[in-house]
Formats: structure tokens, C-alpha cells, sequence
């Protein structure tokens, strides 16, 4: 049985394929094609960039959902799911055909591991692995409370026109960035919920905002319970504290540049107020967000098992290593970024004493243009060493011998899961260490071979190893 189901497959993609040779006979056709031939037939129109076809193929789609997955488009992403949107049918179709489309969920969001339609073959809802849980606005929550109408007796006749009209859901990730695009695609959004008349709710899960002053008024009218990753750059903290109190559900957090006068004053401490209350938080990612011997108020209110933790350009000290090494969260991180902070300037006791917190876990580490050089290095490799699920290690952009480059990887070799390490242009490729201008790209291509040289005699050709300049 599973010998056949790849010709199968080969050929339904075969005749859609085929179909979209004639576009309007395509379309024409789409109440007359076979349901199994629908998907192949919506990959083949995304990735061909068929706008018209894909208009068409929303307003009819057979099934529950409709995800675009993993595809990518060959044509601009807004013009393809703008089509999409456009074909979205908010009504009851105004036909009198017996076929009607059941489409409910349109999922607009890029993702690796979601199929173009969930398995419908369930006994319970929800229907669809992407529905909404958290919105009063979600299919989830309108059906339940239809049903609880229901099982109280309560319905009657003249409540049904309403039920026909049946709740959808748009996915989609929304950036606020103040561009031309992004503004007439936001519009087109809001049109579409404005005719939905309260029966469609556009769900934002990934939500980026460049100053949140200059998009008020569209924040107003999204659902922010939904949110589950935020990324804000360029507002001011009581601006991004007012955002916070209206999510309930984020998992994942980005703060850059985000200027605050005073670590004592009213606004920071209300921040740190609402950012301990979200239980959820699993990653918090921090830029230019100055924390110099203050990094413990921060890890105080965070939850004890969050695994991801980005400090990039924060000022950290040799004192907020130790915090961080002592902290709750240091024994479950997964990935850990300190780039761009000088905590190697004085001693490495802190950062080896963190290391050896977080060998049982860490899978991820960052901490480029830190001040590693070869003697800081030599003391933190054997707590390195112990990090026996390291994927992806990074130290780029700090003043590292040639000599000092080979003792790491001899010592990472035994690391079977370690894959990718990106390293520092050993300091005897600059003229002046550190300039661009001034690297000698031949030595730099020597000590690219000596490396490579190197991960063979230790056969670990599957850990990719790349400078800085590569």
C-alpha cells in the first residue's frame, strides 16, 4: 500500500501542474475537480505565483483549514496572500450550488512543520492544530457557547440566520513598521474584518512593532491576548508595559533599543511588575537595554524554567555574570547570548563558574566580542568541554592566536552534537587586529585550511566550522 502512494502522489501533482497551464479553464473547473486534487493543486498555484488561481481556490477550498506552511512564494509575499485574502468568503456564498466551500481557519504564517490542511478525521474539536485558544473572538470559544445555548434549549428560529453566518479565523504575522507596503496590507486586514461583521477574527501570534506611538490606532483593533512572540524596537518602556498588561499568553519577548532614564523610577518598576506576571515566558530577548549591576531585578521576576536568554549590548558586569550563574533560570537555559558585553575584561571565575550551571542543558551559545582571549579561553574549556548538548557555538570578534583556535577545537571534537561553530579571525590575519580594512584575506584563507585540516585528522568533517568573514 505505501509503494503506491508516492506515484500517487507524482501524479495528482502532474495534473495540477497540467491545469494551471490554462489558467481560466482552472478556475472555471474548481467546482468540478476532484477534492484530492485541491491541495497539489494550491502548492503548485502559491509556488507558480497563480494570484487569480489562489483567489479562486480560497473562495471554494473543501476543507476546514488552509495553511501555506512551508511554502514560499515566487512573486512578493503580499501581493500572493493579499489575493488570498481577497478570495476569503465572509459571507454565505450568494449561489445556488449544493457545493459549498467549508473553509474556516486561513493561516497566512510561514511554518516548517504545518501541513497546507489538518487531518479531519477527529471527534472533538478543534478541527484544526492552529485554531485559536485564548480569543472570546475564536472559533473555539463561539462554538462552545452556541453549543452551551443549545444544550440549555434556548435556541430558536429566529437565531439562525446568525449561526449560518459561522465564525472564521485569519492568521497572520503583522510587522509595524511604518513602510507604504505594510500599511496598505494592514488596511486590506482591517477591511476584511470590518465586512466580516464580528464574524471573523484576525489572530496575530508573531507581532513586530518599530515605535509603538505611530501604530496605536491599529493595536486598538487587534486581539493582543492572542500574541505569543513580541518584538518591539524604539519605544519607550511605558509604552511596551502598557502592551504587556493586555497579553496573557507570550511566550517569546524582544526589547531593543528601549531608552529608560533610571533603574529607581516609577516606569522600570512597573515593568518588571508586568513582566514577572507572564508565566508563559520562555525566551526574552534584550538589545541595547542597559542592565549594568542590575541584571538580578530582572532575573527575580522571571519564570525559573524560562530557557532562552539574548543579552546582547546590555552593559552586563562581572557581578551580573555571578547573578545570572546563581539564578534559577541558569540551570534550564538552552540557549544563552552575551555578545557585545565586556564581561571578560576583569576575571573568567563568573563566566566558568555559569558554564558549569548550564553544561546539562545549553544547546546554544553566543558570546561574540566579549573580550575572550587566549588565556580566558584556556581556563573556560574544560567547563566548554562539558557541554555534552552543544549544537551551536559563536565567539566571533575576539583577539584569538592561531595556536589558541586549535587547543578549542581539539577540545570540542568529543562534542557529538556540537555541528556549527563560528570563530574569530585569529589575530594574526590584521595588520591592526580588528579592522577590516586591514585583514590579509591569504592568511585568513590559510587558517581556514589549517581548520579544515584539522576537524579531518579528528574526523569530525560534520561539525561546520566558519570565520566571522566567511
Amino acid at each position: 500500500m505505501k509503494m503506491d502512494q508516492k506515484p500517487t502522489a507524482t501524479l495528482l501533482e502532474l495534473a495540477a501542474k497540467s491545469l494551471l497551464s490554462n489558467e481560466p479553464a482552472a478556475i472555471h473547473a474548481l467546482n468540478e475537480i476532484p477534492r484530492d486534487l485541491f491541495v497539489p493543486l494550491f502548492n503548485a498555484a502559491f509556488l507558480g505565483g497563480h494570484k487569480q488561481m489562489l483567489k479562486a481556490m480560497v473562495r471554494v477550498w473543501p476543507f476546514c483549514c488552509l495553511h501555506i506552511g512551508s511554502l514560499n512564494a515566487r512573486e512578493s509575499y503580499y501581493e500572493i496572500v493579499e489575493a488570498m485574502i481577497d478570495g476569503l468568503q465572509i459571507l454565505p456564498a450568494q449561489n445556488s450550488s449544493s457545493w459549498q466551500p467549508k473553509l474556516r481557519i486561513l493561516d497566512l504564517r510561514y511554518d516548517l512543520d504545518c501541513e497546507t490542511t489538518c487531518s479531519e478525521i477527529r471527534t472533538t474539536f478543534p478541527f484544526c492544530f492552529q485554531s485559536c485558544i485564548y480569543s472570546q473572538h475564536s472559533i473555539l470559544k463561539i462554538e462552545e457557547a452556541q453549543n452551551n445555548v443549545r444544550c440549555l434549549g434556548i435556541g430558536n428560529s429566529a437565531s439562525k440566520p446568525h449561526l449560518a453566518q459561522k465564525p472564521m479565523e485569519l492568521l497572520v504575522d503583522i510587522s509595524l513598521n511604518g513602510t507604504l507596503r505594510t500599511e496598505q496590507f494592514l488596511s486590506l486586514l482591517l477591511s476584511k474584518v470590518e465586512q466580516s461583521l464580528g464574524s471573523l477574527h484576525l489572530c496575530c501570534r508573531d507581532l513586530q512593532i518599530d515605535k509603538v506611538s505611530a501604530h496605536k490606532t491599529i493595536l486598538q483593533l487587534l486581539d493582543l491576548g492572542c500574541i505569543e512572540h513580541l518584538e518591539v524596537d524604539q519605544t519607550y518602556l511605558n509604552e511596551v508595559t502598557t502592551i504587556l498588561t493586555q497579553m496573557n499568553h507570550l511566550s517569546g519577548l524582544s526589547l531593543s533599543n528601549i531608552p529608560f532614564k533610571s533603574y529607581k523610577g516609577r516606569n522600570f518598576r512597573s515593568f518588571l511588575i508586568w513582566l514577572g506576571r507572564l508565566d508563559t515566558l520562555q525566551e526574552l530577548s534584550l538589545s541595547f537595554f542597559c542592565l549594568t549591576n542590575q541584571l538580578y531585578k530582572l532575573l527575580r521576576v522571571l519564570p525559573p524554567r524560562m530557557d532562552t536568554l539574548y543579552l546582547s549590548f546590555c552593559g552586563l558586569s562581572n557581578r551580573d555574570v555571578i547573578v545570572l550563574s546563581q539564578s534559577s533560570q541558569a540551570t534550564h537555559l538552552r540557549v544563552l547570548n552575551l555578545s557585545n558585553n565586556q564581561i571578560f575584561s576583569e576575571v573568567d571565575e563568573p563566566f566558568l563558574t555559569l558554564l558549569e550551571k548550564v553544561s546539562g542543558t545549553l544547546e546554544h551559545l553566543e558570546v561574540n566580542n566579549c573580550f575572550i582571549t587566549d588565556s580566558t579561553l584556556s581556563a573556560i574549556l574544560p567547563a566548554l568541554s562539558l557541554c555534552s548538548k552543544l549544537y551551536f557555538l559563536s565567539f566571533a570578534f575576539n583577539p584569538i592566536t592561531m595556536p589558541a583556535l586549535k587547543s578549542l577545537l581539539q577540545h570540542l571534537a568529543p562534542l557529538r552534537r556540537l555541528k556549527h561553530v563560528i570563530y574569530p579571525v585569529p589575530v594574526h590575519c590584521y595588520n591592526e587586529w580588528n579592522f577590516l580594512e586591514t585583514l590579509d584575506r591569504r592568511k585568513l584563507a590559510e587558517a581556514q585550511a589549517q581548520v579544515n585540516t584539522m576537524l579531518k585528522e579528528v574526523q569530525r568533517e560534520d561539525m561546520k566550522w566558519a570565520s566571522c568573514c566567511d
